[in-house]
């Protein structure tokens, strides 16, 4: 076999096996997507339950403090109870679902930083992302370290005002009724918060599904 032979069958194979990787990764980066687009729609809805079961508490609340109601108010706080173990779990949950993320992208962008080094030695040219592509993944990488970083502070948040509620809670000396209202003001006003921020991480996530989608139909192209 002449050397023009070889050197053809070599370009042939590694063009195989580039194009099989980079389907498998299409492949993967699809099934990301549609995992994180249905987190983020329940998000959203636990989100927004949040809220209403906040403002629920908050109207009730008052309605017993007015009314000097023992009963109500004792029924109040331990649903506020309840309500603070759960949005401190989902909290938990969601700090760590975006600090997973965050590695995922700081991952992917160390990836392209690998292959970019090795073009034109590794692999063809052809088969490397382009600029536009690099500079989506270290945009992306950035948004996810925002993402966690807000899911934190939002979670110190709530257990700094948890550990101030349990030192209100229970006592009727108008002075810590008026600080567990304004504690409960401060978590409507947290998932409140929470409902815009997944908003717009839904949104910043279609566009990106949006792009990956282009990039799918450019591989299929290409290869």
């Amino acid at each position: 076999m002449n050397r023009f032979s070889t050197a053809f069958i070599a370009t042939v194979l590694l063009s195989t096996g580039a194009a099989n990787a980079q389907q498998w990764r299409n492949r993967n980066e699809a099934r990301q997507d549609k995992q994180e687009l249905r987190q983020d729609k329940q998000a959203l809805r636990d989100d927004r339950r949040d809220v209403a079961d906040l403002e629920d508490v908050l109207s009730r609340f008052d309605q017993a403090w007015n009314r000097q109601d023992e009963r109500a108010m004792s029924a109040v706080e331990n649903r506020l109870r309840e309500l603070m173990r759960r949005e401190f779990d989902e909290s938990r949950a969601e700090y760590e679902r975006a600090r997973e993320e965050a590695r995922r992208s700081g991952r992917e962008v160390r990836s392209e930083q690998r292959e970019a080094r090795r073009d034109g030695w590794g692999r063809p040219a052809a088969y490397m992302k382009d600029r536009q592509d690099v500079r989506d993944d270290r945009r992306d990488r950035r948004d996810d370290v925002r993402d966690a970083r807000v899911e934190a502070a939002t979670l110190q948040t709530r257990a700094a005002i948890a550990r101030e509620l349990n030192w209100v809670m229970g006592s009727r000396n108008p002075m810590d009724l008026q600080r567990e209202r304004n504690l409960i003001t401060q978590l409507v006003q947290v998932a409140r918060a929470e409902v815009q921020q997944t908003k717009q991480e839904l949104r910043e996530d279609h566009q990106e599904r949006r792009e990956d989608r282009h990039e799918r139909r450019d591989d299929r192209r290409r290869y």
